[in-house]
């Protein structure tokens, strides 16, 4: 499975190219690294975990989701390469600014969370990991900002329970969130 994920990793670093996390000089893969070993001490299916590394290719990145699927059968039977490209497009953000720019952040945001409501427990597990490790990067980096990210995050979490349990518990804790408030 390791040989597997390296190279969904250099797939999605590509697809990434040069981009760079907000706040610092590191690649952009960084971060989808980091949600995938989250995710690994609560879930290790490869699905999950090859998802968790692709889960920004779409939204950020040329890449298209049947191209990640066409990649993915070069390593993989069909059927699980669909599964991946699944939880990829659920994690997909669809309101973006691009997408709906008369739309401001907060109405582009709720209906997001809207959205990920409907996602399978794999895409929200996948997703608690996500906003752990950008709500830590931005706390770190903008606290300002990061404020106003903990508070999106409280208001999704809400809406998003179905994933690992205990994940979801330290995304609750993470964000300031108390478990069932």
């Amino acid at each position: 499975m390791d040989t597997i994920l390296e190279a969904i990793k250099e797939f999605a670093d590509r697809a990434h190219g040069g981009q760079t996390r907000k706040y610092t000089p590191e690649r952009y893969i960084v971060h989808p690294v980091r949600v995938m070993e989250m995710c690994r001490k609560y879930e290790n299916r490869l699905e999950v975990l090859a998802a968790a590394l692709l889960h920004d290719v779409v939204e950020d990145t040329p890449v298209s989701n049947a191209a990640i699927v066409d990649f993915l059968q070069t390593l993989m039977p069909r059927p699980q390469a669909l599964e991946i490209g699944k939880l990829v497009v659920e994690l997909t953000d669809l309101y973006t600014s691009k997408a709906y720019p008369h739309l401001n952040r907060k109405q582009r945001k709720e209906l997001e969370a809207k959205r990920l409501e409907q996602a399978s427990a794999d895409a929200q597990t996948i997703k608690y990991a996500d906003i752990i490790d950008n709500c830590l990067d931005i706390l770190f980096h903008d606290p300002a900002f990061g404020r106003k990210f903990r508070s999106e995050g409280k208001a999704l979490l809400k809406l998003i329970p179905k994933g690992n349990p205990l994940l979801y518990k330290i995304a609750l804790e993470t964000v300031g969130a108390t478990p069932g408030k």
